[in-house]
């Protein structure tokens, strides 16, 4: 019998927009607090095999272009990021609390869209100009 050779071959791209939004949309997020958004999300997205693509913000609510795998567990993920990031951001800018009502920094809920139907330049351009007066 010929030595036969089996190659497994994956082939995906899973783009997601997530956009996270301050409980009762209080108006907290400047660029400061933004970059730190930021970097609690870099730093937490690679134990769910999440990368980064593109950041923006509004005043009450972050847009996330990420791109994931088939092993990436995104439920567990956002649960991890909301719960460690409000953690965070009240520690590090308390001032923020004073904004918040019962010290809930982001709502339950969350939007998390695929991206497949759109060019991803076209979303990427979309969350660049959130936050920019028209």
């Amino acid at each position: 019998m010929d030595n036969i050779v089996l190659i497994n071959c994956y082939v995906y791209l899973m783009y997601y927009h997530l956009v996270f939004v301050v409980k009762y949309r209080r108006k907290v997020i400047d660029n400061t607090i933004s970059d730190r958004l930021k970097e609690i999300f870099e730093y937490i997205s690679p134990n769910y095999n999440i990368a980064l693509q593109e950041w923006n913000h509004d005043i009450d609510h972050i847009h996330i272009l990420f791109k994931g795998q088939p092993n990436s567990e995104l439920s567990k993920f956002i649960n991890s990021y909301k719960s460690a990031s409000s953690r965070l951001i009240k520690k590090e800018y308390p001032q923020i609390k004073q904004k918040l009502w019962k010290e809930a920094f982001w709502s339950k809920s969350f939007c998390l869209l695929t991206t497949g139907g759109a060019p991803i330049e076209i979303i990427k351009k979309y969350i660049e100009k959130q936050g920019e007066k028209l």
